[in-house]
């Protein structure tokens, strides 16, 4: 019997929407991929015989948002179709099943897979919901042996779940060798499900949705209100329920309830899966969703032609203009920080909204429950399935245990009913909630099989923060941030403002750590954090603000300076700090992330110096680090023009260009060549305390500082008729100008001849001068403050 080799190289079966995301994102880890499709029957004359999947490459570069980290990645990526390149798939280790989602075709492409595949390579199916063990009948036992589902959500970068199901002949060391791959390689979120219809999180999430549609009437529900209850006031995306479904594909969407109705005759809750008969009236009329201009929502525009958002009367079928509708409860939900308390204070209200959340929210908890051992084994599973695949903030068992289970056990069955009997057996044992710690900080959970706590198993890579805080772990903390002991000689800093935004908090903490690291209490230094969405989205600029119209000059000079030293310490520590950046790293974040040892980066980073949206520039090392980037690996003594070396990097910086992947990042120079990937958010932290380590055993020693030759009077000249063409062309503001010709000054040395050279310091001091110079403008101030009201910068 053949062993599963590693994962080297993988096949894609479909160049569809699944096939051209799965292999985009196989590309993003790194991972070589073959992308199959049929030889169409109308090729046109001269066209490649692998024109689908050609195709499908191509679209993959276009798709918005971005399938890959960056385009270029779509080199990893081999066309092929199915007749002429049998033998490539037996190069192959893993294949991946992606076309349409009908059991006859994929039994067809499976027995080519049979007769072109290599014994021992994986086979998997990427079904949303059909059959394994149906699919399985007419293959080989061997490959039987090594098939299951990969169940990927779409789109395939961005929605962590993937969901596995196994075979009852899938060998354990198959499940094993794809969880690994899945995890570790690919940076999914895995769960085990069971061979149903619509598996873990579509059978809950489609249920939450038909729960919906049976409650809204009753509480006078239309689309706008349902979406401004279940969304984020409920713990929930801002796409809610029918935005959720226009992005889907109405077609879709019924699709798969006929998927359960029909699959699931033993369901308590079938008869909700019934199509509507007013969904079904769209799906006739074409009205599928984004896909096809309209859905529950269509873009209009108003008498004046301004852009207008329309949505859908279910009974008349016609659209006008949305509503946003108001509710108390809801109002008192936003003033809540965490995802439960938000929960709590919608269910605590007594209008329609409130009531109409909780009759959904109630049925999906129960409904939920009844479905173990069905659909999975274990509450794990469910709820990490709605989390990473439908982004709940939280998934059914966790919501059950924010809102109480005692509690709301009773205000179930004071509302008729029928709580889940292993609940209240549960209950009834002593233990209070699905979840719990136990005296040593570790997380258990109830096994309703067991019907026992039991302790919580993951990966051995993941580092997670707060299981750390409940093991007493945190060895220094303030309001704005904590210092972790992550084992092994190693310290963790974690911000823990809003948005993790930089303050005097955050900069001492860090002092504090260095401190210690340079003292020899540490032996390395790692800086990131997790939960929300944020590794740091810049300083706090409201503290700017109030030193700028104070007038407080001196303590913003201080201010400055203390950043800059403290991120040039991290830089030049004798012992080697790592950054883990992740999400939004802006501004003052993104100086964070880049003076380091090494940056450990998450695939998904959104990272920019973006200071010049309010009228300001960087200050915090950026303009150094970004000339560093561009120069600092020039030799000195080479003969050069610095000038675009400097245009390039001040580009960066005056357009405010966000990368929006870690690989971008390293195009544009935020992120070193020798910086490193985790796509796992999970695996961060644990990554970059392995490459401390490994940084520590090697001898590490920090690079030396590093000087910069530069353009000075004449360069600036040049970059400045760059700022008159985008002021002339209407792309710029005067106070843009303003701002552009003081980010020159310093990128270009000031007023200095042609070549001379600069160290880091001057540069440092050239940032801070500028800084200062531009909190005493007017129109800084302005921006600064509109973006504080109105959460954007002002175009002034």
């Amino acid at each position: 019997m053949a062993t599963p080799l590693p994962i080297r190289k993988v096949a894609v079966l479909g160049a569809g929407v699944m096939g051209q995301g799965i292999a985009a994102h196989l590309s993003n880890a790194g991972v070589p991929s073959v992308l199959f499709d049929i030889v169409p029957k109308d090729l046109p004359a001269g066209a490649p015989r692998s024109k689908l999947a050609i195709d499908g490459i191509q679209n993959a570069s276009k798709l918005k948002p971005a399938a890959f980290y960056k385009k270029e990645l779509g080199s990893l990526i081999t066309p092929a179709n199915y007749e002429d390149h049998g033998k490539l798939l037996a190069e192959c280790d893993l294949i991946i099943e992606a076309v349409v989602e009908n059991i006859k075709i994929k039994n067809i492409v499976f027995e080519w897979v049979a007769k072109n595949r290599r014994k021992g390579s994986i086979v998997a199916t990427n079904t949303s919901g059909l059959s394994l063990t149906a699919m399985g009948e007419q293959m080989p036992e061997e490959m039987r042996q090594h098939f299951l589902v990969m169940h990927f959500f779409n789109p395939v970068r961005y929605m962590r779940l993937l969901e596995l199901v196994l075979h009852p002949q899938t060998l354990p060391e198959v499940g094993q060798a794809v969880a690994d791959f899945g995890q570790r390689m690919l940076g999914k979120g895995i769960v085990f499900g069971k061979d149903t219809p619509n598996f873990i999180a579509n059978r809950i999430g489609t249920f939450g949705m038909v729960s919906v549609f049976h409650h809204m009437a009753t509480y006078g529900m239309n689309v706008e209100a349902v979406d401004a209850v279940f969304g984020p006031a409920m713990g929930r995306p801002k796409s809610a329920v029918f935005r959720t479904a226009d992005l889907v594909g109405n077609d879709t969407l019924a699709h798969v309830l006929k998927t359960v109705y029909d699959g699931c005759p033993d369901d308590e809750a079938r008869e909700r899966f019934v199509v509507p008969s007013w969904l079904e009236r769209m799906v006739a009329e074409g009205a599928n969703g984004d896909k096809a201009g309209k859905g529950f929502y269509q873009k209009g525009k108003g008498a004046d032609g301004s852009k207008q958002i329309l949505a859908r009367n279910l009974e008349t079928g016609q659209y006008a203009v949305a509503d946003k509708p108001r509710f108390d409860s809801l109002g008192k939900a936003k003033g809540k920080e965490s995802a439960a308390e938000k929960v709590k204070a919608v269910l605590a209200g007594d209008d329609a909204a409130a009531k109409f959340a909780w009759a959904v929210m109630a049925d999906t908890l129960i409904y939920s429950a009844n479905r173990i051992p069905e659909i999975a084994d274990d509450i794990v599973n469910i709820d990490r399935s709605m989390r990473w695949g439908f982004a709940w903030d939280q998934g059914p068992f966790e919501s059950w245990d924010a809102i109480g289970v005692a509690e709301s056990v009773a205000r179930m069955k004071a509302d008729g009913l029928q709580v889940p009997a292993w609940v209240e057996q549960m209950l009834a044992a002593g233990r209070k909630s699905f979840y719990a710690r136990d005296e040593q900080g570790r997380m258990t959970w109830w096994d309703v099989q067991s019907a026992s706590p039991k302790l919580m198993e993951q990966p051995s890579s993941w580092l997670i923060l707060r299981d750390l805080k409940a093991q007493k772990k945190v060895v220094a903390s303030n309001p704005s941030a904590e210092l972790y002991d992550l084992g092994d000689g190693v310290a963790g800093l974690s911000f823990r403002s809003k948005m993790n935004a930089l303050d005097d908090g955050i900069i001492g903490m860090y002092i504090q750590a260095l401190d210690q690291l340079d003292a020899g209490k540490w032996e390395a230094l790692v800086v990131g954090n997790q939960g929300g969405n944020a590794f740091s989205a810049g300083a706090n600029i409201m503290v700017v603000a109030m030193n700028a119209m104070q007038e407080n000059w001196d303590d913003l000079s201080e201010m400055i300076s203390v950043l800059q030293k403290t991120l040039q310490r991290a830089k030049y520590s004798k012992r080697p700090v790592v950054t883990a950046p992740w999400g939004l790293t802006l501004g003052g974040g993104a100086e964070v992330a880049m003076q380091s040892a090494h940056t450990q980066a998450a695939g998904e980073l959104y990272m920019g110096l973006v200071e010049v949206g309010v009228g300001l520039i960087p200050a915090g090392g950026g303009c150094k680090e970004m000339l560093s980037r561009y120069l600092g690996d020039i030799p000195e003594g080479t003969e050069y023009d610095p000038n675009p070396f400097v245009q390039a990097a001040y580009k960066n910086i005056a357009l405010a260009t966000v990368a929006t992947s870690a690989e971008e990042a390293r195009a544009i120079g935020y992120l070193r060549p020798s910086d490193r990937l985790t796509l796992d958010p999970d695996q961060l932290i644990y990554d970059a305390k392995q490459v401390a380590l490994g940084l520590v055993q090697a001898g590490y020693a920090p690079p030396r500082k590093r000087r910069f030759k530069l353009p000075g009077a004449s360069g600036r000249a040049a970059i400045e008729l760059f700022l008159y063409q985008m002021a002339e062309g209407g792309y710029a503001t005067p106070h843009d100008v303003t701002v552009g010709k003081k980010l020159a000054f310093v990128m270009t040395g000031g007023d200095v001849p042609a070549g001379t050279w600069f160290d880091e310091d001057q540069i440092l001091d050239l940032e801070r001068e500028a800084f200062l110079s531009l909190c005493g403008e007017q129109k800084t101030i302005d921006r600064i403050q509109h973006m504080l009201m109105k959460g954007k910068p002002l175009r002034n």
